[in-house]
């Protein structure tokens, strides 16, 4: 009961921290006279992923690769074959072919990526910043996309968008006017959030490692799974309601974003703050079915740039054998 409980704490905290740090840094750059669009793209499109980095920073921290590792690898996964899965069982999703070619191609080079990492090297500080700096090149590129308006919006413009859908408080200038605290209010509001990151992030982890532990698993096989999906949750309710609200390209484009994020960004950050080596298991199956499920994702949307509910259900089957074939029996 005890362990649930952490688990389950732990979770909340996590969603709870991100809302919080996501809202105050917002207005903390809006007061720094940062444009609305690069809020969207760096502060806002972080969002929903701050979860994911916390805890794959802390699992670092902790020795714990597994958990470190999985959790990136494993809400890639998750991300394509059930929230994508669920959200087309909502409503058929349909993209853009500018924006699959674009961005589509993006999530299967970045997993391909981590790939090389995991076979020949680990996730050290010199990786760390080449990721990093690839993430920079593309949210740049990205800004410069949205500015001209060309070619449709990019993943990064959708995952923003699909968290300001949920919770409009994250909207850029949502606030209306200025507060009377200034900067006190939204500085208290980020460092808060942090706050309870952190220590969402202590109890999630710490109860991940005592569950393997409980279950008799490895910490890598909780790491892709019970992790992954928890950390994913945010991702889940926002793409659900885009789909409910109709609104494909935003549903789709949310994870697109975050699958991009998730090994440019929390792979870079966590490489740069706690160097851990990539699991042989992971690197040997659970890397290349990321790239396998990614890359049915493309086949599947290029045939009629459509996701049907059939097609939905498909992925959703894939997740469940998925997580059969990597759990002991």
């Amino acid at each position: 009961m005890a362990l649930a409980l952490s688990l389950m704490g732990g979770l909340v905290l996590l969603v709870l921290g991100a809302e919080l740090l996501v809202r105050g840094a917002v207005r903390l750059a809006e007061r720094l006279g940062v444009s609305a669009l690069l809020i969207g793209l760096t502060v806002v499109g972080f969002g929903t992923s701050t979860p994911e980095l916390v805890t794959s920073v802390q699992a670092a921290l902790v020795d714990s690769p597994g958990i470190a590792v999985g959790n990136i690898v494993g809400s890639n996964i998750f991300n394509i074959l059930v929230i994508l899965g669920v959200a087309a069982m909502i409503y058929p999703l349909t993209v853009s072919s500018t924006a699959l070619r674009r961005d589509g191609v993006l999530v299967i080079a970045t997993a391909l990526l981590l790939v090389v990492v995991g076979w020949t090297w680990m996730l050290d500080r010199p990786v760390g910043a080449l990721l990093l700096g690839l993430l920079a090149a593309y949210l740049f590129f990205a800004w410069r996309q949205e500015r001209v308006a060309a070619g449709g919006h990019t993943a990064a413009f959708e995952k923003a968008e699909a968290l300001e859908g949920l919770d409009p408080g994250t909207t850029p200038g949502a606030d209306g006017s200025r507060s009377a605290l200034g900067w006190a209010l939204p500085l208290l509001m980020a460092l808060g959030g942090l706050g309870l990151l952190v220590l969402g992030a202590r109890f999630f982890v710490g109860a991940s490692i005592d569950l393997a532990r409980l279950l008799g698993v490895s910490e890598t096989v909780i790491g892709l799974t019970i992790v992954a999906a928890g950390t994913s949750m945010p991702e889940l309710a926002t793409s659900a309601i885009a789909a409910v609200r109709r609104q494909s390209d935003v549903a789709v484009g949310n994870i697109l974003g975050s699958n991009i994020y998730n090994i440019l960004g929390i792979g870079g950050v966590t490489a740069l703050i706690a160097p851990t080596p990539v699991p042989p298991e992971i690197a040997g199956f659970d890397s290349l079915v990321m790239i396998g499920v990614s890359v049915l994702l493309l086949l599947l949307l290029w045939t009629g740039r459509r996701l049907t509910r059939g097609e939905g259900a498909l992925l959703l089957g894939g997740y469940v054998l998925y997580v059969w074939a990597i759990w002991p029996h």
